[in-house]
C-alpha cells in the first residue's frame, strides 16, 4: 500500500542533513520534471519584486524567497518532519518510533509543488511553492506534473493506494485507473463532510497506521483494519471513494 498525503504551506526551518539530492527521490522517470520545477523556482527567487508577486507572498513571508534561491544549497530536513500544520502536527512524525518512522518511509508519498511525491523520510529543504501558483518557465503545475505523475506511479504499481491529498494536489497527479485506490473524504456519522477536522483526522488515521504497521493490499484489508482499529472508515455511492467518520 502507498498513502498519498498533501504537503502543508507551513514548514519547519533549518536542518542537518546535506543539500537536495534530486536523485534519491522516488519515481525517477519525475527527474527531469523536478529539475525544470527547482530551476524555475530559483531563477524566479532572483528577482525578489516578481517572486513576492507569483507567490503571493506578505510582508511577513519574504524570507520564503531567500529560502527559494538557496534550495540546491540549504540543508534539508525528512519531508515528514519539515511540514507542519494541522495534518502534520497529528501525525506527530518526531514521537512516531523508529519501527513506526521506517513503516511510513516505506509507505507514504507527500505530493509537493516542486518535487513531485517524495517519500516520508525524503531528505527535502523548505521552499514555497503552492499548486496553484502559475511559475514562470515552466507550464502549470498541473499541466507539468498530471501526466508524468499519473505514470510514474502506474509503473510504480503499488497494490492498493489511499488517497487523503486534497484535490488541489490530486490534480498534480491523478492515481491511474489501474491501480486500485480509495479517495477519502472525513464526514460526520450524518455524512456531513467537515472541514475544520479534515486534516486533523487525515494526520490521525496516518498515525495510528504507522503505529500498527498492518500489511495492507487492498481496499478491504484496510476496511478490516480500521474495524478492527476502531476508526470508522466505511464505503460510499461513489466508486473509489471511501468516508472517514470522526465526530464533531
Amino acid at each position: 500500500m502507498k498513502i498519498l498525503l498533501p504537503p502543508s504551506e507551513t514548514k519547519r526551518p533549518g536542518g542537518t542533513g546535506a543539500p537536495l539530492d534530486l536523485g534519491v527521490l522516488p519515481l525517477p522517470s519525475l527527474a527531469e520534471h523536478r529539475a525544470a520545477v527547482l530551476d524555475a523556482l530559483v531563477e524566479l527567487a532572483a528577482d525578489e519584486e516578481a517572486a513576492r508577486r507569483v507567490l503571493k507572498l506578505s510582508e511577513r513571508q519574504l524570507d520564503d524567497i531567500a529560502h527559494n534561491r538557496a534550495l540546491r544549497s540549504a540543508p534539508t530536513m525528512p519531508a515528514i518532519d519539515r511540514y507542519t500544520g494541522v495534518l502534520f502536527d497529528a501525525l506527530d512524525a518526531a514521537s512516531l518510533s523508529p519501527a513506526s518512522r521506517r513503516w511510513a518511509d516505506a509507505h507514504v508519498w507527500i505530493q509537493s509543488a516542486p518535487f513531485g511525491p517524495v517519500g516520508a523520510l525524503d531528505p527535502i529543504p523548505t521552499y514555497r511553492l503552492a499548486a496553484g501558483t502559475s511559475l514562470p518557465g515552466v507550464p502549470p503545475l498541473r499541466r507539468h506534473w498530471a501526466e508524468a505523475t499519473t505514470s510514474a506511479i502506474g509503473d510504480e504499481a503499488p497494490s492498493f493506494v489511499l488517497d487523503l491529498r486534497s484535490e488541489a494536489y490530486v490534480g498534480l497527479g491523478p492515481v491511474p485507473a489501474s491501480v486500485p485506490s480509495a479517495y477519502v473524504r472525513v464526514v460526520t456519522e450524518q455524512g456531513r463532510a467537515l472541514n475544520h477536522f479534515n486534516k486533523k483526522s487525515k494526520g490521525l488515521l496516518v498515525r495510528a497506521l504507522a503505529e500498527d504497521r498492518p500489511r495492507i493490499g487492498s481496499r478491504r484489508a484496510l476496511l478490516r483494519w480500521a474495524e478492527a482499529r476502531g476508526v470508522v472508515l466505511r464505503e460510499t455511492n461513489h466508486p473509489g471513494e471511501l468516508e472517514l467518520v470522526v465526530a464533531e
